[in-house]
């Protein structure tokens, strides 16, 4: 490809200026479009196609010509990125700005969105998609509160866009609080994803990604003290909704399991294990990960309470358990009765059962990260690090075995 500037002289207006035409020579064809500039023919050099002498007006027409050959040169180079045709007609429409339909990112993410729904049931769960739907919402919000508008092109996405959404999200409440450093992060990296999408898809040349970080802030999981489970354990209540929720918080904190997997067992879950005990082995929801959990006395009391429950039968489940968000309401209610300062959820019986319940009492991190159905032992060894007790007995174990000389007596 050639690109070249000519001076028409033929068409010369009334102030005696001739319009300069950029001509595109490609394969033997050429296209010639107009510069958008008109200069005096005594001050253009015909060899060098270019303006004569070091003028501002020279230098500023001269510095314009050479950015529009860039920018033919870029189209060129773009149309070859993407082993696409290369012809005069596709660099001018690349040009004009005609060649392809601008998406949009509101656009592009509820294309993401619905292909994550159309999933649920196979390789991704309700829980993945409702997060995709939020992160959408507040991206939403953000734009109207930037740019004063309902959408933006993907061309417009850049560095500095992440990094106000970022701000935004730290800063602005939703429904009275804003988000933490990791929650503003899970709504990026939905917004990653959605962008790494639209790369694929070459509606999207340019990743906004590329100098931007998503990194999570180290947290240090909550879990109960052997002293709170106990509380809870010794804890009768005469109302049976909260008698319910109880039991099953418990169960949790004996198993492992998380709301969902626990919302889903059913008596085909519980199978005999190697050692021809009971276990649960399921298949994570989260992860599709397999998890096999030795059932222990606990959790097994659980079972054998609820096993001719009319609300487990109706739902062909294990357990009769409401809703995470109704769990958790209730959950609520027994924290303040029971006086426990940490805030109950269905997740902190998660985290009890990997730290209180197995790590404290000297179960191997390999064997809790396989029961709990971790993808990677990194995962895990997060609930590891806050085992301080599990450290001062081994320690003292240690001082036991460790042989001290006698000290001489003095003469």
């Amino acid at each position: 490809m050639h690109i070249l500037f000519q001076l028409r002289k033929s068409k010369i207006n009334k102030k005696g200026l001739a319009p300069i035409n950029m001509r595109i020579t490609l394969d033997g064809s050429r296209l010639e479009l107009s510069a958008h500039r008109r200069i005096l023919p005594e001050l253009w050099d015909n060899t060098l196609c270019k303006a004569i002498g070091t003028s501002d007006e020279s230098v500023i027409l001269n510095n314009y010509l050479n950015s529009l050959k860039t920018k033919v040169q870029r189209q060129y180079n773009i149309l070859e990125s993407l082993d696409k045709e290369i012809t005069l007609e596709a660099i001018r429409n690349r040009l004009s700005g005609n060649s392809e339909k601008k998406h949009t990112l509101i656009e592009v993410f509820n294309y993401n969105n619905a292909e994550v729904k159309s999933k649920i049931g196979i390789d991704v769960t309700a829980s993945t998609h409702k997060h995709y739907v939020v992160a959408l919402n507040k991206i939403k919000l953000f734009i109207r509160y930037q740019y004063h508008k309902d959408d933006i092109i993907l061309d417009d996405l850049n560095y500095a866009f992440i990094t106000k959404f970022e701000a935004y999200l730290k800063t602005i409440p939703f429904k009275t609080k804003v988000c933490s450093h990791n929650t503003a992060i899970n709504h990026i990296k939905k917004l990653k994803k959605v962008v790494n999408m639209a790369i694929a898809n070459e509606w999207l040349l340019n990743d906004p990604f590329m100098k931007y970080k998503c990194s999570y802030t180290k947290t240090n999981r909550g879990y109960l003290t052997p002293s709170e489970l106990q509380t809870l354990e010794e804890k009768t209540f005469t109302i049976p909704r909260l008698q319910k929720v109880l039991d099953i918080f418990i169960f949790c904190c004996y198993t492992g399991l998380s709301w969902s997997d626990a919302e889903k067992l059913n008596t085909s879950d519980i199978k005999l294990g190697i050692d021809g005990e009971k276990w649960i082995i399921i298949y994570r929801k989260k992860t599709d990960t397999r998890s096999p959990i030795p059932i222990l006395p606990q959790a097994m009391a659980i079972i054998e309470k609820y096993k001719n429950d009319p609300e487990s039968i109706a739902k062909g489940r294990l357990l009769p358990l409401n809703s995470n968000q109704r769990m958790n309401g209730y959950l609520k209610e027994i924290q303040d009765i029971c006086e426990i300062s940490k805030r109950l959820t269905m997740h902190l019986a998660r985290h009890t059962f990997a730290t209180t319940v197995t790590l404290a009492n000297g179960v191997p991190i390999e064997t809790v990260s396989k029961m709990l159905g971790h993808t990677s032992i990194k995962t895990t060894q997060i609930y590891s690090k806050v085992v301080d007790s599990k450290i001062s007995d081994d320690m003292k174990s240690l001082k036991t075995k460790i042989y001290v000389k006698p000290t001489k007596q003095a003469m």
